[in-house]
């Protein structure tokens, strides 16, 4: 931007120039004005702040575009240092600016913060003029400010944007891997040999659970899409609360019970009816009861309740788990709020239920809040509905077999999704090696010290102890000092490799794992024995 400072004479424009504009007394369609008087004009009706101060920071001039900019008057501003403007922790800059161009120095435009009248802080781009009095002599300088607040709000918008999609592109393939892993294993397993009746129940079993879980996923996401785009509909009827409520515990019940949780159900004491679509108001609860199921530590409690109060029907989930930190709360009903946790903390799922439950109470004219104490003192959700007045309700091909690759190692398997960890776990034993396992990291370095492994495969999410501090735990043991760390985890971002190479590990393998893969690090592991028994298998 180029600056013109109204001054008592325009250097460098010579006295017999011709006007930029008709002279008052030639014929013109316009009111000519002389230079200063076209200046003057010129700095009045800019947008921008115009504003000229003393070598001493005092201001001399203020426009109307630093009127409206800054909110002070030209009477309450002219006269007063230029500090009025200048936020306490950059007074410094002006004593800065104002050293330069006592020195004559040149001071390139920059941006920075300026603060109102009103205290609100502006980005503002600034540029920085000398002006000098006709004998050439520097007097002072003109500053114009240009409020660019929008621009850099948008700016961060952006790359916040950005951070999320990457935050969360990297929790797709974590969870999308996660439920992959136990899937192949169960299919490795079914290729191997002509299974028991019990073995092929149980790795039926694993792909069927797996596979819905993958499906809940999918349909999280096309849930959220589609209520962005105003295109779910609700099939509304007349629905018993208490039907919700049981619905909603038979459909978490798997994952309340493999973490051991002690799960007490309220219903209401009296018929509690709310008009809604049932299938999505089961949605609603289950997904609260799944939250509290993964961000409680196992063994410990939820408790679900309904009652009346006023003309609500209140659905409550409250749990003993982990807790909400202040600074989380509240943004934990915002889409992907889990992708910006940490590793040991993201519990499963894309961090789309809450959102997703936000949106369809909304849907149903109802509401829903949160509240903890903070960390470590447990969550309440609760839901808000318009109540109804009470009325009785209407009634595979097998491939060929496979070889061990002639060395047995002792192998520690440490994950806590209990599918992944017996899958891969059986598989290994299949091929000779001798293992054990543990479900969380606490456990994994006890049974890690009684245990004495060559192999160590560490899943990187674990509650209590996480992948990253387990490997290290591990790696300061006496016995441990050739023992072969093998991160087995959903995360395969470049942050995550080298933080586990930082932690001690040997290789940083993504699930679903390739098998190939990681018989050759057994093969290759020099904490493992040549296998008397290399028959096949």
């Amino acid at each position: 931007m180029t600056v013109i400072e109204p001054g008592p004479v325009l250097k460098g424009v010579p006295a017999d120039a011709e006007p930029l504009i008709p002279s008052r007394d030639q014929t013109s369609p316009f009111a000519p004005l002389p230079p200063q008087e076209l200046l003057a004009a010129i700095v009045a009706s800019s947008d921008d702040a115009i504003i000229s101060k003393t070598l001493d920071g005092i201001i001399t001039s203020w426009n109307r575009g630093a009127e409206r900019l800054f909110g002070y008057t030209a009477a309450e501003a002219i006269g007063r240092s230029v500090l009025l403007i200048i936020p306490d922790d950059r007074k410094s800059e002006e004593e800065m600016i104002l050293s330069r161009l006592r020195r004559g120095e040149r001071t390139d435009h920059f941006e920075t913060v300026r603060v109102t009248k009103d205290g609100r802080l502006l980005d503002i781009s600034l540029t920085i003029s000398p002006i000098c009095d006709e004998a050439g002599q520097l007097i002072g300088a003109s500053k114009v400010a240009r409020d660019i607040t929008d621009e850099k709000r948008t700016q961060r918008e952006l790359r916040e944007a950005d951070q999320r999609k990457n935050e969360f592109l990297a929790l797709l393939a974590h969870e999308l891997r996660n439920p992959l892993g136990p899937v192949r294993h169960a299919v490795k397993i079914l290729r191997a040999r002509t299974p028991s009746p019990e073995e092929l129940q149980w790795a039926t079993s694993i792909i069927d659970r797996q596979t819905e879980h993958m499906t809940r996923l999918v349909e999280d996401l096309l849930d959220v899409a589609r209520i962005t785009r105003g295109t779910i509909e609700l099939r509304r009827e007349r629905v018993d609360v208490a039907t919700v409520l049981n619905a909603a515990v038979e459909a978490s019940a798997v994952l309340v019970q493999r973490a051991r949780h002690e799960l007490m159900v309220s219903p209401p004491a009296e018929p509690l009816v709310v008009e809604g679509d049932p299938t999505r108001l089961i949605q609603i609860v289950t997904n609260l009861l799944d939250n509290a199921a993964k961000y409680t530590d196992p063994g410990g409690r939820i408790w679900l309740s309904a009652e009346r109060e006023g003309d609500d029907a209140v659905i409550r989930v409250r749990d003993s788990g982990i807790g909400i930190s202040p600074e989380l709360l509240p943004r934990i009903f915002d889409m992907f709020t889990q992708a910006g946790m940490a590793p040991e903390r993201a519990q499963g799922g894309l961090g789309v239920g809450l959102s997703l439950v936000e949106r369809l109470v909304k849907l149903h004219g109802g509401t829903v809040s949160a509240y903890s104490g903070g960390p470590g003192q447990g969550s309440t959700f609760t839901i808000r509905l318009p109540a109804l007045a009470p009325q009785r309700s209407a009634a595979a091909e097998r491939l060929p077999e496979f070889r061990t690759n002639g060395r047995r190692c002792r192998v520690l398997v440490v994950d806590d999704n209990e599918d992944s960890v017996e899958s891969l776990a059986m598989l290994l034993r299949m091929l000779g090696h001798e293992v054990t396992t543990a479900e969380d990291g606490e456990r994994g370095l006890q049974v890690a010290d009684e245990f004495r492994p060559g192999v160590a495969i560490l899943d990187i999410g674990l509650p209590k102890v996480n992948g990253y501090d387990l490997a290290k735990r591990i790696r300061e043991r006496a016995w441990a000092r050739d023992i072969v760390l093998v991160a087995l985890t959903g995360w395969g971002q470049e942050q995550h490799r080298r933080r586990s190479a930082e932690s001690g590990f040997n290789h940083h393998l993504t699930k679903p794992v390739e098998f190939d893969v990681l018989q050759q690090i057994l093969a290759e592991a020099d904490t493992c024995v040549p296998n008397p028994d290399t028959a096949t298998r």
